[in-house]
């Protein structure tokens, strides 16, 4: 039999059969051959098994077929391992915050790379707009600005005044979509403002450190009565890109590779070699100061990760 993987808690998965839609409790049976690098969890929603029934209707996984893409954070606890938060996504929709959680550029760029990467289609939603005042909402306005000089869309968007969701509907109509962004972002509030039936559990944000409280503890898909679905995850803190090679780093940084074609050495890392256009174009502000701060933590990993042979 042949199925969706729809929600993960750790040890125990959901199934849905293709056919007949029908869910069943299931299980891992043997060991799966992953990605090289090391990871936390065999399964993530998204995945698409075959599984065997046993008795009292608990399905064995037997095989995870290839995935066409997945999005990948670091572990909690452990640095050196990952986690696949889901796979077999069509569009992965970043939700930004200006405050209440403030969401951080290099947070939202590592994202993206992550996208890139991992050849996902990103939308970045400008969200909470109903909660700035004029001078934050320009703020906004010149964060979207950089962003589409990039090549990336942005959406400006509220739960509340339902800003904008019938234009991000028609987006996610008969797409798997997943929703990422810190705790207390909204990603719950927002799922619920398309399909209230869900009821999904949402989070104040703590007044002591002005961060979101977890509400979602594991990742779920969640069907839309328009067409498709979308994957609701617990908070990202940090998304990780551990099975890139330093090299290929530039690659998933639009604005940085097409200005590295005026660079002197075919082979430039943009980090000290000489004539170096994306250095020149950092100084002149046509490569923005946290994209290119990000580039480099994330070169600084991928470097870590080879020397210890990941």
């Amino acid at each position: 039999m042949k199925g969706l993987v729809i929600k993960s808690t750790g040890s125990w998965y959901q199934v849905m059969e293709h056919d007949t839609r029908q869910v069943y409790e299931a299980r891992i049976r043997g060991k799966f051959k992953l990605i090289k690098t090391r990871l936390t969890n065999p399964l993530a929603v998204g995945d698409h098994v075959e599984f065997q029934l046993e008795k009292d209707s608990v399905a064995w996984i037997t095989k995870i077929e290839t995935r066409r893409n997945y999005l990948i954070r670091k572990s909690v606890n452990l640095s050196k391992e990952a986690h696949i938060i889901a796979s077999n996504i069509d569009i992965a929709c970043f939700i930004y915050t200006l405050k209440f959680p403030e969401t951080s550029l290099g947070f939202l760029d590592r994202f993206l790379a992550c996208c890139e990467a991992y050849n996902i289609e990103p939308l970045i939603l400008m969200s909470k707009m109903d909660t700035l005042n004029e001078d934050e909402a320009e703020i906004i306005r010149n964060i979207e600005e950089m962003y589409h000089n990039i090549g990336y869309e942005t959406l400006q968007v509220s739960s509340y005044t339902k800003l904008n969701l019938d234009l991000l509907q028609q987006r996610l109509k008969d797409r798997v979509s997943v929703f990422f962004g810190h705790s207390g972002a909204g990603k719950s509030t927002l799922v619920n403002a398309f399909q209230p039936g869900l009821n999904l559990k949402t989070s104040e944000i703590s007044e002591t450190h002005l961060k979101g409280k977890h509400t979602t503890t594991f990742a779920q898909m969640h069907f839309w009565d328009f067409g498709g679905s979308v994957i609701d995850t617990p908070g990202v803190r940090e998304f990780a890109m551990i099975d890139v090679l330093k090299e290929e780093v530039q690659h998933y940084f639009p604005d940085i590779f097409r200005k590295s074609d005026e660079c002197k050495f075919y082979n430039c890392l943009h980090i000290n070699e000489p004539k170096c256009a994306v250095l020149a174009g950092l100084e002149t502000g046509e490569i923005e100061e946290t994209r290119y701060s990000t580039y480099l933590k994330l070169m600084e990993e991928a470097d870590a990760l080879e020397q210890e042979g990941f």
